[in-house]
């Protein structure tokens, strides 16, 4: 299923991104690429977003498969009712995986965009949080559109 290509797409360009940034630089060194915008910046984060739960690994694994359990089964079960629906679906499915293989395999997670927004300088992360986000994001425009839909049905 395409949704399940856009999850390996995901997992395949967040690792090879993580594995250029640990071969190629040196913890804690920064690229500028826009100046005061956009650095690409080596940080491993042994946490949550914004190092919360920093080291609580059993409890990210456990989380984690749940979460991946609870994805595949509604790619399965309802995937095809919308292509929206779906892309939100693989996406954090992309997301959840290419952060968890860090933790498994590293013990942390590389990060490595590294933003100002409005001179706020954003927590780094990575290309697994990125599709993490979008398919968040995409989920709630899925759900509003629902409602909608749902309103317009019972009204109409």
């Amino acid at each position: 299923m395409l949704y399940y290509l856009i999850a390996l797409f995901v997992i395949a360009l967040d690792q090879i991104t993580k594995w250029l940034i640990v071969k190629n630089m040196e913890y804690g060194e920064s690229i500028e690429i826009i100046n005061n915008f956009l650095y690409i910046t080596s940080h491993r984060n042994r946490g949550a977003a914004w190092g919360i739960l920093e080291g609580q690994m059993w409890f990210f694994y456990v989380i984690t498969i749940i979460v991946i359990v609870g994805l595949v089964y509604y790619l399965q079960k309802m995937g095809r009712q919308s292509v929206l629906l779906g892309v939100s679906l693989g996406l954090m499915l992309g997301g959840a995986i290419g952060n968890f293989i860090d933790r498994i395999v590293r013990k942390e997670v590389v990060d490595f965009i590294h933003t100002y927004i409005f001179s706020y300088n954003f927590p780094i992360f990575n290309v697994a949080d990125s599709a993490l986000c979008i398919g968040v994001g995409l989920l709630i425009i899925y759900m509003f559109l629902e409602e909608k839909l749902a309103k317009e049905r019972k009204n109409g």
